[in-house]
């Protein structure tokens, strides 16, 4: 039976938007084929052996928690680095996302990040906060989500994860939202992201598998048709010409 570890990266402090829900999404998608999860939680200061973990989920907190958390993530920025330098999965979600980067400058402080991605996030006063739907290269499916953040993050030369159809992304300004690095997504979209987007979920299962026991794997379909509807209810919503243009008015007005 094939198995995959999962590490869950400080849930005492960035948890902030469901990420357990990724967790679960995780854990029953495998099951639901036959293959195993252990999860495995990482409170802060404990250690971590990544050459153990085949994902590891980053989630989101306030920017007083990722302060808090910013001294744990010093120490095992070396090993966080080399796992995904070796092509590890990790979901990294809202603050989760902002701390693989340079740093992020909040309203009175700077908080160090992990420099796993060349990006940087500076605060500004008005929130983005909204539903929002991305076009990825990756999928032929929508990818759907919420936002909630007041950083912009700019991700200089990397890939984006998609191209906003709907919403803010990174931003507000340059059309587009999240970074794809390696085997890496991060990504302002919450909610919880994956039980939204199973095809996403697939993506990162199948990297997880694929690099655990080196051959290619394509994970059979699920019956995801209430997932589906789901994603195409936000997605039909949004795609109303008359409530886009009105949305555009509001936000330049």
């Amino acid at each position: 039976m094939k198995k995959l570890t999962i590490g869950h990266l400080y849930p005492d402090l960035l948890n902030l938007y469901g990420d357990r829900g990724n967790i679960q999404c995780f854990r029953k998608r495998l099951t639901w084929r036959g293959m195993e999860a252990e999860v495995i939680p990482f409170l802060s200061g404990d250690p971590i052996d990544f050459e153990k973990l085949d994902i590891v989920l980053l989630g989101g907190g306030s920017d007083r928690e990722q302060e808090l958390v910013c001294q744990s993530l010093q120490g095992i920025k070396k090993d966080f680095q080399a796992y995904v330098e070796d092509n590890g999965v990790v979901l990294a979600v809202c603050g989760g996302y902002q701390l693989l980067g340079s740093y992020y400058k909040t309203e009175t402080k700077t908080i160090q990040g992990l420099e796993i991605l060349d990006i940087y996030t500076e605060w500004e006063p008005e929130r983005m906060i909204r539903n929002i739907i991305l076009n990825s290269p990756l999928f032929d499916r929508p990818v759907v989500g919420f936002e909630n953040h007041g950083g912009r993050t700019y991700i200089g030369n990397h890939t984006p994860f998609g191209k906003v159809f709907f919403g803010l992304g990174n931003t507000g300004k340059s059309g587009y939202e999240g970074v794809v690095y390696k085997n890496v997504i991060a990504t302002y979209l919450h909610g919880p992201l994956l039980p939204k987007n199973p095809h996403v979920c697939d993506y990162l299962l199948e990297k997880a598998l694929r690099k655990k026991y080196g051959e290619e794997i394509r994970l059979e379909p699920l019956p995801d048709e209430l997932e589906h509807k789901a994603n195409s209810y936000i997605f039909d919503r949004y795609n109303d010409k008359k409530y886009v243009l009105k949305e555009t008015i509001k936000r330049y007005t």
